[in-house]
C-alpha cells in the first residue's frame, strides 16, 4: 500500500533528477544466530512516531538534495508501506544484520524493476525500544552502490531511531548520507576524484558538526567537488551532475 499516491518532486527543477522509492517496512520478524550454535528470535514492529519520523525525515530529502547542489541536483520520489514483515536479513559481521537486496528482494521486483528506480531507501525497525531489544547493528544506517544485486539502483537501509535522533540534524541528513556512498561510486567511475572516505570523511578532513545542520557544511562541499584532499580539490563538481554522458542515472 502506498502511503503517497503521487511521486513527490522536489520544488526545483533539477538538470539530473534521481528516481527514488523508499520502502516502509513496520515489522521485523526473523530467527538469527547471533554467536554459535544458538539462534534468537526477533520480533519487531515499529510505532506509528517511529515511522512518522522516518518519513518526515526522508520527505525533507529531495530540497536537501536541490539545496547543497545550488539546484543541479534533485529527486523524485514515490513512498511504500510494505504490508509483510521483513522475514530474514543478512549478516555481513557478527555485529551487522541489515535488510540487503536478498532480504527486500519482493519489493524490489514489484517497485524498483531495473530501469524504473535509481535510488532506494529501506526503513526497518531494527529496535524494539519498549522491551529493549535490538537486532545486531553497528550503524543507524548503510549504504551501497548500483550493482545488478539491487536491480541497478543505489541502496540504502535506515533503522529506526528516536525522535530526538532525526531532531539533532539537517532534515533529511541521515537519507542523504548513505545515499552518497552509493552516488560517490558512481561518479568515481565516471573519473571524478572522491575524497579519503567520501561521505564519511568530514572529520578526516576538518570539518566540525553543527547542533542544528549536522556535517551538511561538508556534504555541502562534497557535492559540489570542493573537498581539499592532499592540496586537491575532490568531489563532484556542479558540472558532473549537470553533464549527462558523466551522470546520467545515477546507476
Amino acid at each position: 500500500m502506498a502511503l503517497d499516491a503521487a511521486a513527490k518532486r522536489s520544488e526545483d527543477v533539477a538538470v539530473n533528477t534521481t528516481r527514488a522509492v523508499l520502502l516502509v517496512y513496520r515489522e521485523v520478524q526473523v530467527k538469527l544466530r547471533t554467536g554459535g550454535w544458538r539462534r534468537r528470535r526477533f520480533h519487531h514492529r515499529a510505532s506509528e512516531q517511529e515511522i512518522e519520523d522516518a518519513v518526515h525525515s526522508f520527505r525533507g530529502l529531495p530540497a536537501l538534495v536541490s539545496e547543497l547542489t545550488s539546484g543541479a541536483a534533485g529527486m523524485e520520489y514515490r513512498i511504500v508501506e510494505v504490508e509483510r514483515a521483513l522475514t530474514s536479513l543478512t549478516q555481513e559481521t557478527p555485529a551487522r544484520f541489515w535488510p540487503s537486496p536478498h532480504d527486500t528482494r519482493p519489493e524490489l521486483s514489484e517497485f524498483a524493476a531495473p530501469g524504473t528506480c535509481d535510488a532506494v531507501f529501506v526503513f526497518w525497525p531494527q529496535r524494539d525500544f519498549a522491551r529493549g531489544s535490538a537486532i545486531p547493528c553497528d550503524a543507524w544506517g548503510l549504504g551501497m552502490g548500483a550493482s545488478d544485486w539491487s536491480n541497478g539502483a543505489t541502496y540504502a537501509a535506515v533503522a529506526n531511531a528516536p525522535t530526538a535522533a532525526w531532531e539533532g540534524e539537517a532534515r533529511g541528513e541521515v537519507w542523504l548520507h548513505e545515499w552518497l556512498h552509493g552516488v560517490c561510486a558512481h561518479f568515481e567511475t565516471h573519473g571524478y576524484r572522491m575524497p579519503e572516505r567520501n561521505a564519511d570523511g568530514a572529520e578526516l578532513h576538518g570539518y566540525t558538526r553543527s547542533a542544528t545542520r549536522g556535517w551538511t557544511d561538508y556534504y555541502r562541499d562534497l557535492m559540489t567537488g570542493q573537498v581539499r584532499d592532499g592540496g586537491t580539490m575532490t568531489g563532484i563538481p556542479l558540472v558532473a551532475w549537470r553533464d549527462a554522458a558523466a551522470a546520467g542515472r545515477l546507476a
